[in-house]
Protein backbone atom coordinates (compact mmCIF):
# COMPACT_ATOMS: atom_id res chain seq x y z
CA UNK A 1 0.00 0.00 0.00
CA UNK A 2 1.33 3.57 -1.08
CA UNK A 3 1.96 5.76 1.64
CA UNK A 4 -0.66 8.04 -0.08
CA UNK A 5 -3.36 5.76 1.13
CA UNK A 6 -1.96 5.41 4.55
CA UNK A 7 -0.86 8.90 5.68
CA UNK A 8 -3.66 11.16 7.33
CA UNK A 9 -4.68 14.38 5.41
CA UNK A 10 -3.19 16.85 7.78
CA UNK A 11 0.69 16.43 8.49
CA UNK A 12 1.67 19.25 10.81
CA UNK A 13 5.10 19.57 12.02
CA UNK A 14 5.91 21.26 15.81
CA UNK A 15 10.31 22.65 15.02
CA UNK A 16 11.48 23.51 18.34
CA UNK A 17 15.10 25.05 18.87
CA UNK A 18 17.60 22.92 20.88
CA UNK A 19 18.16 25.09 23.86
CA UNK A 20 18.06 28.25 21.73
CA UNK A 21 19.32 31.18 23.49
CA UNK A 22 22.45 28.70 24.88
CA UNK A 23 22.81 27.41 21.38
CA UNK A 24 23.07 31.19 20.11
CA UNK A 25 26.26 31.82 23.06
CA UNK A 26 27.63 28.87 22.27
CA UNK A 27 28.35 30.10 18.62
CA UNK A 28 29.80 32.74 20.01
CA UNK A 29 32.25 30.95 22.22
CA UNK A 30 32.65 27.50 20.78
CA UNK A 31 35.27 26.93 23.41
CA UNK A 32 31.99 26.27 25.62
CA UNK A 33 31.25 23.29 23.88
CA UNK A 34 29.92 20.31 26.10
CA UNK A 35 30.36 22.40 29.22
CA UNK A 36 27.63 23.64 31.95
CA UNK A 37 26.54 26.83 30.66
CA UNK A 38 23.52 29.15 32.66
CA UNK A 39 22.32 31.53 30.84
CA UNK A 40 20.97 34.84 32.36
CA UNK A 41 21.82 37.85 35.06
CA UNK A 42 22.95 41.24 34.34
CA UNK A 43 25.53 42.60 31.27
CA UNK A 44 29.15 42.90 33.55
CA UNK A 45 29.01 38.73 33.60
CA UNK A 46 30.53 39.01 30.06
CA UNK A 47 33.65 37.35 29.72
CA UNK A 48 36.79 39.26 30.02
CA UNK A 49 39.54 38.58 27.01
CA UNK A 50 43.21 38.09 28.44
CA UNK A 51 46.53 38.98 26.79
CA UNK A 52 47.07 35.29 25.17
CA UNK A 53 43.46 35.50 22.92
CA UNK A 54 41.90 33.18 25.66
CA UNK A 55 38.65 34.13 27.62
CA UNK A 56 37.93 33.98 31.76
CA UNK A 57 33.77 33.21 31.95
CA UNK A 58 32.32 33.98 35.10
CA UNK A 59 30.94 30.50 37.32
CA UNK A 60 27.46 30.44 38.71
CA UNK A 61 29.14 30.37 42.39
CA UNK A 62 30.38 33.86 41.97
CA UNK A 63 26.48 35.55 41.79
CA UNK A 64 24.71 37.23 43.92
CA UNK A 65 21.50 38.62 43.24
CA UNK A 66 17.70 37.99 42.12
CA UNK A 67 18.09 37.01 38.61
CA UNK A 68 16.75 33.42 37.09
CA UNK A 69 17.93 31.39 34.27
CA UNK A 70 16.84 32.30 31.19
CA UNK A 71 18.07 28.61 29.90
CA UNK A 72 20.62 26.09 29.77
CA UNK A 73 23.08 23.99 28.29
CA UNK A 74 22.10 20.01 28.24
CA UNK A 75 25.07 19.60 30.35
CA UNK A 76 23.87 22.48 32.59
CA UNK A 77 20.44 20.65 32.82
CA UNK A 78 21.96 17.12 33.78
CA UNK A 79 22.81 18.81 36.89
CA UNK A 80 19.44 20.40 37.53
CA UNK A 81 19.38 23.68 36.51
CA UNK A 82 16.57 24.80 34.37
CA UNK A 83 14.86 27.84 32.56
CA UNK A 84 13.01 30.04 35.57
CA UNK A 85 15.11 28.93 38.27
CA UNK A 86 16.58 31.68 39.97
CA UNK A 87 20.09 32.36 39.88
CA UNK A 88 21.17 31.84 43.36
CA UNK A 89 18.80 28.21 43.92
CA UNK A 90 21.08 27.32 40.71
CA UNK A 91 24.38 28.07 41.89
CA UNK A 92 23.78 25.47 44.53
CA UNK A 93 22.97 22.69 41.95
CA UNK A 94 25.95 23.45 39.83
CA UNK A 95 28.33 26.00 41.27
CA UNK A 96 30.99 25.94 38.73
CA UNK A 97 28.42 26.23 35.21
CA UNK A 98 29.67 28.85 33.17
CA UNK A 99 27.07 32.41 33.61
CA UNK A 100 26.68 33.93 30.68
CA UNK A 101 24.38 37.29 30.90
CA UNK A 102 21.39 37.08 27.93
CA UNK A 103 21.68 38.98 24.38
CA UNK A 104 18.38 39.29 23.34
CA UNK A 105 19.13 41.23 20.04
CA UNK A 106 21.07 38.21 19.16
CA UNK A 107 18.19 35.76 19.96
CA UNK A 108 16.17 37.25 17.97
CA UNK A 109 18.01 37.86 14.77
CA UNK A 110 18.79 34.05 14.90
CA UNK A 111 15.10 33.42 15.00
CA UNK A 112 14.61 35.48 12.08
CA UNK A 113 17.24 33.37 10.38
CA UNK A 114 15.50 29.96 11.50
CA UNK A 115 12.16 31.12 10.23
CA UNK A 116 12.65 32.31 6.62
CA UNK A 117 14.90 29.05 6.46
CA UNK A 118 12.08 26.81 7.20
CA UNK A 119 9.65 29.09 4.42
CA UNK A 120 11.57 28.32 2.02
CA UNK A 121 10.74 25.05 2.11
CA UNK A 122 7.07 24.94 3.94
CA UNK A 123 5.84 28.18 4.12
CA UNK A 124 2.56 27.65 6.15
CA UNK A 125 3.79 28.75 9.54
CA UNK A 126 2.27 29.54 12.82
CA UNK A 127 4.45 31.66 15.32
CA UNK A 128 4.58 30.28 18.58
CA UNK A 129 7.36 32.37 19.57
CA UNK A 130 11.07 33.41 19.68
CA UNK A 131 12.21 29.63 19.04
CA UNK A 132 9.37 27.40 17.99
CA UNK A 133 6.95 27.09 15.03
CA UNK A 134 4.14 24.88 14.07
CA UNK A 135 4.28 24.04 10.00
CA UNK A 136 1.86 22.71 8.25
CA UNK A 137 3.36 20.04 5.72
CA UNK A 138 0.19 18.72 4.65
CA UNK A 139 0.71 19.74 0.93
CA UNK A 140 4.96 19.99 0.45
CA UNK A 141 6.04 18.40 -2.30
CA UNK A 142 7.45 14.67 -1.58
CA UNK A 143 5.99 14.03 1.83
CA UNK A 144 3.46 11.47 1.16
CA UNK A 145 6.17 9.88 -0.92
CA UNK A 146 7.46 6.31 -0.06
CA UNK A 147 11.44 5.65 -0.11
CA UNK A 148 12.16 2.10 -0.90
CA UNK A 149 10.44 0.57 1.81
CA UNK A 150 9.63 3.35 4.09
CA UNK A 151 6.23 4.43 3.98
CA UNK A 152 7.43 7.32 6.06
CA UNK A 153 10.61 8.31 4.23
CA UNK A 154 8.82 11.01 2.26
CA UNK A 155 8.17 12.61 5.70
CA UNK A 156 11.69 11.97 6.69
CA UNK A 157 13.57 13.35 3.59
CA UNK A 158 11.43 16.85 4.27
CA UNK A 159 12.28 16.88 8.03
CA UNK A 160 15.70 16.57 6.94
CA UNK A 161 15.64 19.15 4.41
CA UNK A 162 14.02 21.88 7.16
CA UNK A 163 16.81 20.67 9.51
CA UNK A 164 19.69 21.04 7.31
CA UNK A 165 18.19 24.60 5.89
CA UNK A 166 18.29 25.77 9.66
CA UNK A 167 21.56 24.65 10.46
CA UNK A 168 22.75 25.96 7.21
CA UNK A 169 20.96 29.43 7.92
CA UNK A 170 22.05 29.47 11.54
CA UNK A 171 24.50 26.78 12.52
CA UNK A 172 22.17 26.01 15.15
CA UNK A 173 20.10 22.28 15.35
CA UNK A 174 16.47 21.96 16.25
CA UNK A 175 14.08 19.09 16.57
CA UNK A 176 11.32 18.09 14.94
CA UNK A 177 8.06 16.19 15.41
CA UNK A 178 5.44 15.50 12.91
CA UNK A 179 1.74 14.11 13.31
CA UNK A 180 -1.79 15.04 12.23
CA UNK A 181 -2.43 17.66 14.70
CA UNK A 182 -0.58 20.44 16.90
CA UNK A 183 -1.14 19.02 20.20
CA UNK A 184 0.64 15.41 19.08
CA UNK A 185 3.47 17.45 17.18
CA UNK A 186 4.06 19.64 20.09
CA UNK A 187 4.56 16.33 22.37
CA UNK A 188 6.45 14.60 19.72
CA UNK A 189 8.96 17.08 19.20
CA UNK A 190 10.25 17.04 22.39
CA UNK A 191 10.57 12.99 22.58
CA UNK A 192 13.83 12.86 20.58
CA UNK A 193 16.07 16.22 22.12
CA UNK A 194 17.97 17.12 20.94
CA UNK A 195 18.37 17.40 16.88
CA UNK A 196 15.58 15.18 16.95
CA UNK A 197 13.24 13.53 13.84
CA UNK A 198 10.04 11.96 15.71
CA UNK A 199 7.29 10.71 12.86
CA UNK A 200 4.02 9.46 14.65
CA UNK A 201 0.58 8.99 13.52
CA UNK A 202 -2.78 8.10 14.90
CA UNK A 203 -2.55 4.53 15.63
CA UNK A 204 0.76 5.01 17.60
CA UNK A 205 -1.13 7.20 19.87
CA UNK A 206 -2.04 4.03 22.90
CA UNK A 207 1.79 2.81 22.40
CA UNK A 208 3.72 6.07 22.53
CA UNK A 209 2.03 8.65 23.66
CA UNK A 210 -0.46 6.96 26.68
CA UNK A 211 3.17 5.45 28.83
CA UNK A 212 3.82 9.12 29.25
CA UNK A 213 2.95 11.69 32.14
CA UNK A 214 -0.02 13.72 31.99
CA UNK A 215 2.32 16.94 32.17
CA UNK A 216 4.06 16.04 28.66
CA UNK A 217 0.21 17.27 27.42
CA UNK A 218 0.56 21.03 26.65
CA UNK A 219 -1.87 22.94 28.60
CA UNK A 220 -1.77 20.69 31.53
CA UNK A 221 -0.20 22.93 33.78
CA UNK A 222 1.16 22.47 37.80
CA UNK A 223 -2.34 23.20 39.15
CA UNK A 224 -4.27 20.44 36.99
CA UNK A 225 -1.00 18.24 37.19
CA UNK A 226 -1.35 18.15 40.91
CA UNK A 227 -5.31 17.43 41.05
CA UNK A 228 -5.29 14.78 38.12
CA UNK A 229 -2.47 13.29 40.07
CA UNK A 230 -4.69 13.19 43.31
CA UNK A 231 -7.09 11.16 41.12
CA UNK A 232 -4.72 8.84 40.51
CA UNK A 233 -4.35 9.69 36.85
CA UNK A 234 -0.51 10.12 36.51
CA UNK A 235 -0.40 8.82 32.95
CA UNK A 236 -2.09 9.79 29.80
CA UNK A 237 -3.28 6.18 29.30
CA UNK A 238 -5.18 6.40 32.52
CA UNK A 239 -6.50 9.77 31.59
CA UNK A 240 -8.17 8.37 28.56
CA UNK A 241 -9.70 5.65 30.52
CA UNK A 242 -11.06 7.88 32.74
CA UNK A 243 -14.57 8.45 32.74
CA UNK A 244 -15.59 11.84 31.18
CA UNK A 245 -18.26 12.13 33.92
CA UNK A 246 -15.66 12.27 36.69
CA UNK A 247 -13.01 14.88 34.25
CA UNK A 248 -16.70 17.05 33.87
CA UNK A 249 -17.26 16.56 37.75
CA UNK A 250 -13.71 18.24 38.62
CA UNK A 251 -12.45 19.86 36.05
CA UNK A 252 -15.92 21.32 34.61
CA UNK A 253 -17.50 21.44 30.90
CA UNK A 254 -14.71 23.40 29.23
CA UNK A 255 -11.76 21.59 30.22
CA UNK A 256 -12.94 18.28 31.33
CA UNK A 257 -13.89 17.39 27.88
CA UNK A 258 -10.93 19.06 26.58
CA UNK A 259 -8.57 16.40 28.56
CA UNK A 260 -10.28 13.45 27.50
CA UNK A 261 -10.10 14.57 23.98
CA UNK A 262 -6.37 15.64 24.04
CA UNK A 263 -5.48 12.07 25.77
CA UNK A 264 -7.03 10.49 23.01
CA UNK A 265 -4.45 12.79 20.35
CA UNK A 266 -7.80 15.01 18.95
CA UNK A 267 -7.17 18.14 17.94
CA UNK A 268 -8.72 19.67 14.88
CA UNK A 269 -7.46 23.64 15.67
CA UNK A 270 -6.14 24.82 12.41
CA UNK A 271 -2.58 26.74 12.29
CA UNK A 272 -2.71 30.93 12.80
CA UNK A 273 -0.51 32.07 10.08
CA UNK A 274 -0.90 35.55 11.22
CA UNK A 275 -2.16 37.61 14.22
CA UNK A 276 -1.82 41.05 15.10
CA UNK A 277 0.13 41.66 18.46
CA UNK A 278 -2.53 43.10 21.31
CA UNK A 279 0.50 45.07 22.81
CA UNK A 280 3.91 45.55 23.18
CA UNK A 281 5.92 45.80 26.63
CA UNK A 282 9.16 45.73 28.00
CA UNK A 283 10.16 45.38 31.39
CA UNK A 284 13.20 44.67 34.03
CA UNK A 285 13.52 43.45 37.74
CA UNK A 286 16.16 45.08 39.31
CA UNK A 287 19.01 43.67 41.30
CA UNK A 288 18.15 45.04 44.19
CA UNK A 289 15.11 47.17 45.40
CA UNK A 290 15.01 50.73 44.42
CA UNK A 291 13.89 54.01 46.01
CA UNK A 292 12.18 56.17 44.05
CA UNK A 293 14.22 58.96 45.91
CA UNK A 294 17.28 57.69 46.97
CA UNK A 295 17.47 55.98 43.58
CA UNK A 296 16.18 58.59 41.33
CA UNK A 297 19.01 58.85 38.82
CA UNK A 298 19.05 55.23 38.38
CA UNK A 299 15.65 54.67 37.71
CA UNK A 300 15.52 57.64 35.13
CA UNK A 301 18.23 55.76 33.26
CA UNK A 302 16.14 52.75 33.50
CA UNK A 303 12.78 54.06 32.40
CA UNK A 304 14.18 55.95 29.62
CA UNK A 305 15.91 53.13 28.38
CA UNK A 306 12.75 50.86 28.42
CA UNK A 307 11.22 53.40 26.82
CA UNK A 308 13.66 53.87 23.93
CA UNK A 309 13.76 49.91 23.57
CA UNK A 310 10.06 49.78 23.40
CA UNK A 311 10.33 52.49 20.12
CA UNK A 312 12.85 50.63 18.92
CA UNK A 313 10.41 47.11 19.04
CA UNK A 314 7.78 49.48 17.64
CA UNK A 315 10.15 50.45 14.58
CA UNK A 316 11.33 46.78 14.25
CA UNK A 317 7.79 45.67 13.66
CA UNK A 318 6.24 48.70 12.09
CA UNK A 319 3.67 50.05 15.00
CA UNK A 320 2.40 52.94 16.43
CA UNK A 321 -0.41 52.71 19.55
CA UNK A 322 -2.40 55.29 21.02
CA UNK A 323 -2.40 53.40 24.93
CA UNK A 324 0.38 53.63 27.12
CA UNK A 325 0.45 51.67 30.33
CA UNK A 326 3.30 51.38 33.07
CA UNK A 327 3.70 48.59 35.30
CA UNK A 328 5.42 48.67 38.92
CA UNK A 329 6.25 45.77 41.42
CA UNK A 330 7.67 46.52 44.76
CA UNK A 331 8.48 44.77 47.65
CA UNK A 332 6.37 41.88 48.83
CA UNK A 333 5.43 41.58 45.38
CA UNK A 334 2.22 43.85 45.30
CA UNK A 335 1.77 44.57 41.29
CA UNK A 336 0.58 48.30 40.40
CA UNK A 337 -0.25 48.99 36.70
CA UNK A 338 -1.38 52.56 34.73
CA UNK A 339 -2.20 53.27 31.55
CA UNK A 340 -4.12 56.19 29.68
CA UNK A 341 -5.31 56.78 26.14
CA UNK A 342 -4.09 59.43 23.70
CA UNK A 343 -6.02 60.81 21.25
CA UNK A 344 -3.13 60.02 18.66
CA UNK A 345 -1.18 56.87 18.11
CA UNK A 346 2.37 57.72 18.37
CA UNK A 347 5.81 55.89 18.24
CA UNK A 348 9.16 57.75 19.67
CA UNK A 349 10.68 57.29 22.31
CA UNK A 350 10.18 60.67 23.61
CA UNK A 351 6.46 61.24 23.35
CA UNK A 352 6.15 57.21 25.13
CA UNK A 353 8.23 58.58 27.98
CA UNK A 354 6.15 61.62 28.78
CA UNK A 355 3.07 59.44 28.18
CA UNK A 356 4.01 56.56 30.84
CA UNK A 357 5.79 59.52 33.26
CA UNK A 358 1.97 60.67 33.07
CA UNK A 359 0.59 57.43 34.34
CA UNK A 360 3.74 57.67 36.80
CA UNK A 361 2.30 60.46 38.73
CA UNK A 362 -1.11 58.65 39.64
CA UNK A 363 0.89 55.83 41.88
CA UNK A 364 1.99 56.31 45.63
CA UNK A 365 5.26 55.18 46.35
CA UNK A 366 5.66 54.45 49.53
CA UNK A 367 7.47 50.83 49.27
CA UNK A 368 10.95 50.28 47.50
CA UNK A 369 10.78 48.83 43.87
CA UNK A 370 11.72 45.55 42.49
CA UNK A 371 10.33 46.13 38.63
CA UNK A 372 9.20 48.88 36.46
CA UNK A 373 7.83 47.90 32.79
CA UNK A 374 5.94 50.23 30.16
CA UNK A 375 3.58 48.56 27.40
CA UNK A 376 2.16 50.26 24.46
CA UNK A 377 -1.34 49.28 22.88
CA UNK A 378 -4.30 50.21 20.84
CA UNK A 379 -1.68 49.06 18.46
CA UNK A 380 -1.98 50.06 14.42
CA UNK A 381 0.13 50.56 12.00
CA UNK A 382 1.10 53.77 9.95
CA UNK A 383 -1.09 54.96 7.31
CA UNK A 384 -4.35 53.25 8.99
CA UNK A 385 -6.73 55.32 10.11
CA UNK A 386 -5.01 56.66 12.91
CA UNK A 387 -2.23 57.94 11.74
CA UNK A 388 1.43 57.95 13.62
CA UNK A 389 1.65 61.59 14.95
CA UNK A 390 5.12 61.49 16.53
CA UNK A 391 5.38 64.82 19.04
CA UNK A 392 7.25 67.09 17.37
CA UNK A 393 6.05 70.44 18.52
CA UNK A 394 7.76 72.63 20.61
CA UNK A 395 5.97 70.84 23.67
CA UNK A 396 7.60 67.91 22.88
CA UNK A 397 9.66 66.42 26.21
CA UNK A 398 13.09 65.58 25.86
CA UNK A 399 13.96 62.14 26.82
CA UNK A 400 16.03 63.87 29.72
CA UNK A 401 13.67 66.12 31.37
CA UNK A 402 10.55 64.00 32.81
CA UNK A 403 8.75 62.94 35.88
CA UNK A 404 9.40 61.30 39.27
CA UNK A 405 12.33 59.57 38.44
CA UNK A 406 14.52 63.00 37.52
Amino acid sequence: MSASHTLPDRLIAHLDMDAFYASVELLRYPDLFGQAVVVGGRRMHEPTLLADGSRSYKRLRDYSGRGVVTTSTYAARDLGVFSGMGLMKAALRAPDAILLPTDFEAYRRYSRLFKAAVAEVAPVIEDRGIDEIYIDLSDVPGIRDAVGHDPLGGMRSVAREIKNSVLQATGLTCSIGITPNKLLSKIASEMDKPDGITLLLANEIESRIWPLAVRKINGIGPKAGAKLLALELETVGQLAAAPPELLLQHFGQSFGSWLHEAAHGRDLRALVTHSEPVSISRETTFERDLHVVNDKALLGQIFTRLCEQLASDLAAKGYQGRTIGIKLRFEGFHTVTRDLTLDAAIADAASIRHAAGSCLKRVSFDKRMRLLGVRIGSLSRPGDLSPVKPRQTRNTPKLESLTLFD
